[in-house]
């Protein structure tokens, strides 16, 4: 009598449908990255870059001299171009990240591994990004040379630096995300910087159009020191015993309220990075002292680049003063 064996139901093999995140990522990174190092084109933007900074702060240098805060007005003269310069380059690393993987036949090659396409842009936004912070390292003597030449404090470099990053970050996920969405990698690389010229300049040109749609005919009130008619002669000398007097006047003059489309300059890359820094602003006068219009009293303050944005996007932002004593 024979015994029939029915056969065994076979289980089914459990495989992991995803990668863990992380490493997921870093291995994008890791491919990216050994991509980038192996071109040669990419030491020469290094070089360039090196060279281009170098000679403009030589140059600064060379022209401020023994300046007042001569250490203030270099640095912000560095962070400023560093800033400028990454805004051509950021677009030019990341705007062909995705797009020009799959003109050259590797993207589906990745698409059919366990990765996600989340994993994918985080992994190329992250080697986009820290291939433009290289270009932010390389330019770290110049920054610790105008630091050691003074006039800075920690606090105002420290996150100048940390905004700069920032920056150069978000100029990198908009080249990738623009690059997900375009076929080409030219299109991709004119519409990045298309982008980055509206955040940069087009900010500018709607901010200053804008305000001719904000003005309006107030009355204003101007009060300043003079020295009175008396004070000149008949023959035309000056009488040296004349003392200043306050002269006020009240006119009606066109005043454009900037505090209304001054949110428009929020998107400005140099502004959000001028805006963020806390500048120490120099020591005021006495209260009691009487100024003189015809010359400067004590040293004067020059304020560098950023420094300077930064105090006109405040001024904006606190719209016109009726009341300028």
């Amino acid at each position: 009598m024979s015994t029939v064996t029915e056969p065994s139901t076979p289980q089914p093999v459990r495989t992991s449908t995803s990668l863990p995140a992380w490493t997921a990522v870093r291995t994008v990174f890791s491919l990216e990255m050994k991509q980038r190092l192996r071109g040669r084109a990419w030491y020469w933007m290094l070089g360039v870059w090196f060279v281009v900074i170098g000679l403009i702060f030589v140059l600064g240098t060379a022209f401020l001299g023994t300046m007042d805060n001569e250490g203030g007005i270099l640095f912000d003269l560095v962070v400023g171009f560093v800033l400028f310069f990454g805004l051509l380059v950021a677009p030019g690393l990341s705007a062909n990240a995705v797009n020009g993987d799959r003109a050259g036949g590797t993207l589906a090659i990745l698409q059919v591994t366990l990765l996600s396409p989340g994993q994918l842009l985080l992994g190329k936004w992250l080697a986009s990004w820290v291939g433009s912070l290289a270009f932010l390292v390389l330019s770290s003597p110049f920054i610790f040379w105008a630091l050691a030449l003074g006039g800075v404090d920690a606090s105002e470099a420290l996150v100048s630096l940390l905004m700069l990053a920032v920056e150069l970050g978000i100029l990198c996920a908009i080249g990738v995300g623009i690059s997900a969405l375009a076929d080409r990698p030219l299109f991709s690389i004119v519409s990045t910087y298309m982008v980055v010229a509206l955040l940069s300049i087009g900010t500018l040109i709607v901010f200053g159009l804008s305000s001719a749609l904000v003005t309006e005919d107030r009355m204003t009130t101007t009060s300043y020191y003079d020295y009175p008619d008396s004070a000149y002669r008949d023959d035309g000398r000056f009488d040296e015993d004349a003392e200043l007097e306050c002269i006020t006047q009240t006119y009606t003059t066109p005043v454009a309220h900037t505090e209304y489309v001054a949110w428009l300059l929020a998107a400005n890359p140099f502004v959000v990075v001028a805006d963020a820094v806390p500048y120490g602003l120099p020591d005021e006068p006495p209260a009691d002292a009487v100024p003189d219009p015809y010359a400067y009293a004590g040293d004067y303050y020059a304020p560098g680049v950023m420094e300077m944005a930064s105090q006109l996007v405040r001024a904006a932002q606190a719209g016109p003063d009726l009341d300028v004593t």
